[in-house]
């Protein structure tokens, strides 16, 4: 009989830094390599390139890192208490409960904070996760991201639905 433990969860110290860069530009590079030319997937993961800047951006919001066997293998952030800011899974750790693990601890967290609603702008190969998880497309956005125009759907859910019976909305 297998049983393989899920993943656990942590907050995000200082020292993930360079971890979670890693995590960042390997799921870009990887992950949405069909939705993203070259060049768009370059210009995105650069966000990491400057490794203070990046660390001092999760770091400023609530962020988790999703840990397998102590090896840290996913992250996502809460920016305000109701918008998802990131959410990665490193490409060898995906299908493994990661990416599902992070989305349900931040729903509890945002609901916790008093949000109602939960948005996140979803990449092109993210926008299925979220879907599948109750999230609704609301609008197309493009963005540019050094010289590149990268296309997301901003999609919301609501967590009325998991508040105490008789919550108002």
């Amino acid at each position: 009989m297998s049983t393989r433990a899920g993943p656990a969860l942590r907050p995000y110290l200082p020292e993930d830094a360079a971890v979670t860069a890693a995590i960042f530009a390997a799921s870009i590079e990887l992950l949405a390599a069909d939705d993203y030319s070259e060049e768009q997937r370059e210009a995105w993961a650069s966000a990491a390139d400057d490794e203070a800047k990046f660390a001092a951006r999760l770091a400023g919001q609530l962020t988790l890192i999703a840990t397998l066997q102590g090896v840290p293998v996913g992250f996502a952030s809460l920016k305000v208490p109701d918008h998802i800011d990131m959410l990665f899974v490193h490409p060898d750790y995906v299908g493994r409960d990661v990416g599902a693990t992070l989305i349900d601890a931040l729903e509890k967290l945002a609901g916790a904070r008093g949000a109602l609603i939960l948005t996140v702008d979803a990449s092109d190969n993210a926008a299925e996760f979220f879907a599948k998880r109750g999230y609704v497309a609301k609008q197309r956005n493009t963005v540019s991201i050094n010289g590149e125009w990268l296309a997301n759907t901003t999609m919301t859910k609501s967590l009325a639905d998991t508040a105490a019976p008789g919550a108002s909305s």
